[in-house]
């Protein structure tokens, strides 16, 4: 019979610990903590508290953030979660010299420190200038929307609001109805009912103030453009925004990062709530040119060569027109870039197998708008059924191209017969809210070129191509890394100050992760 070794668990064992020798060099806690002690100033921190005479000891600001930025590089973003690491984890022992911070502490810290998180960002970045991690070569522009402490269900216009206050009220009179009609229970099951019926009454009456204390006490958000028009609402956080992506539609921010192509650092991190994109590039190209002025690495960073790249949602004729007057070397294409590029012409044929056999998502080809007659000189479209549709207006869109839209009008199109030809959904047009076929047509006019042509000559030359092609490479591992392998892929605060904080946090973990792997931290 073997022989093993006895084990037992009822025993008691006194071990010796240094948490020094716990923060290995190299990793990513030691940086954080290497920083922290010996390169960052966080006096910033400390005109908010006020316990100099009276009041118990607060936690030192950088035991603190020790704790966050290393619980948001393992995905933690529950400030319990923290508290639990703080009394079992061994580094989180060491960081915090085993303290145990309430988690309302840690959760309070996040949310009431924005503006001196921005300057912790900023001395992050000027540490990795000093490293050598920045090559002010190419910076690279792009956006990541990520869900908000909000539910996308408590939002709409004032109207639709309007209506889901008026539903709320009808359904509160309907419980109510109900419940005095049985107000006389005999039986101890209609008794519970009852009272889950006074719950219900009580839930939606919460609800439908909440909505009606919105309504008193907002007004309906405008939208950007020159045909600003009520955009949604929410009751929740409404500063934040529904947001379509490729996992469905999303209430959230967008964190717009801009990225250095040396060492894949973020030297810029904000946090908008619009899924708009093309009204970002202009205030995060003038605070890039601000904080480097600021940090002393460069005045006037554009005017040395430095290229910016970003994709086609930043493209619009003011971004062209302001990259243009204020001499940015920049590549900004627009969303037809590729149809114009002979590479990608073949690219379907080439690539087919990996097309093949797509699920249905229920797209179908309609009837294309050259089936439709337009006349540009009396302003009218004909359907190909014969029937004149609406105009609609003319007006121009991001890319600074004029069109004149179209629209059917729903009586018509409800009983046409080639409803299920030209529309792709024939069902709305039975709708009482649906809308009839819409075609828009692009105005030629006699003008001279605009600045969506000279960037379209810019990305269309073979310099041009060269230099886009680096910009995925550049921005999209640095979304990858914070979403996929550090899981923050939700902003969990609200309010676009505190979200674009904790982006800020979110980048810090990125940067303190390149300064670990690529720099000279003293061991």
């Amino acid at each position: 019979m073997p022989r093993f070794k006895h084990y037992n668990y009822d025993q008691s064992a006194l071990v010796v610990i240094n948490y020094q020798e716990q923060l290995q060099p190299g990793t990513f806690e030691h940086a954080v903590h290497y920083l922290i002690e010996h390169k960052l100033d966080l006096s910033v921190f400390h005109p908010k508290y006020r316990n100099e005479d009276t009041g118990r000891l607060a936690y030192n600001p950088a035991i603190l953030l020790k704790i966050i930025l290393f619980a948001y590089s393992k995905g933690i973003t529950s400030s319990r979660e923290m508290q639990w690491c703080c009394e079992t984890n061994i580094i989180f022992k060491a960081l915090s010299c085993d303290t145990v911070p309430h988690f309302t502490t840690l959760a309070k810290f996040v949310s009431s420190h924005a503006g001196e998180i921005e300057e912790l960002f900023e001395q992050v970045l000027l540490v990795c200038h000093e490293q050598g991690l920045l090559g002010n070569e190419l910076f690279a522009i792009d956006g990541c929307k990520m869900s908000s402490n909000a539910a996308k269900e408590w939002s709409g216009t004032f109207k639709e609001l309007g209506e889901k206050r008026a539903k709320l009220r009808r359904l509160i009179r309907h419980h109510l109805k109900e419940h005095y009609e049985r107000d006389e229970a005999e039986t101890e099951a209609e008794l519970d009912r009852d009272i889950r019926r006074a719950n219900t009454i009580l839930s939606l009456d919460e609800a439908m103030n909440k909505v009606d204390r919105f309504l008193k006490t907002n007004r309906p958000r405008m939208g950007r453009g020159k045909r600003s028009k009520e955009v949604k609402s929410n009751i929740t956080d409404n500063e934040s925004a529904k947001m379509t992506t490729s996992k469905g539609t999303i209430q959230g921010y967008n964190g717009v990062a801009t990225v250095d192509k040396k060492h894949q650092v973020i030297i810029d991190a904000q946090a908008f709530g619009e899924g708009q994109e093309h009204h970002t590039l202009q205030p995060v190209l003038e605070s890039v040119e601000t904080r480097f002025k600021k940090l002393g690495i460069a005045d006037s960073i554009y005017q040395q060569g430095t290229v910016v790249t970003a994709d086609t949602g930043f493209a619009n004729e003011a971004n062209m027109k302001y990259l243009h007057e204020q001499r940015i070397n920049g590549y900004v294409p627009d969303n037809r870039f590729r149809s114009r590029d002979p590479t990608f012409q073949n690219q379907k044929d080439k690539y087919g197998k990996r097309h093949q056999n797509l699920p249905d998502t229920g797209w179908k080809k309609t009837l294309p708008a050259s089936e439709f007659q337009f006349d540009p000189v009396t302003m009218t479209c004909v359907c190909p059924a014969g029937e004149s549709l609406h105009y609609e207006g003319t007006r121009t869109d991001q890319n600074g191209i004029l069109r004149t839209h179209f629209q059917g009008r729903l009586l018509q199109c409800r009983h046409c017969p080639k409803k299920h030809q030209c529309m792709q959904n024939p069902d709305s047009a039975n709708h009482r809210k649906g809308k009839g076929r819409q075609v828009s047509y692009t105005l030629e006019l006699k003008h001279g070129p605009t600045y969506t042509d000279w960037m379209k000559q810019r990305v269309d030359s073979q310099r041009g191509k060269e230099i886009y092609g680096h910009r995925m490479s550049v921005v999209e591992p640095v979304f990858g890394n914070i979403g996929t392998n550090k899981r923050l892929n939700r902003f969990s605060l609200r309010g676009k100050k505190k979200v674009q904080g904790q982006w800020q946090l979110y980048c810090l973990v990125h940067n303190i992760e390149k300064l670990a792997n690529y720099g000279q931290l003293a061991a």
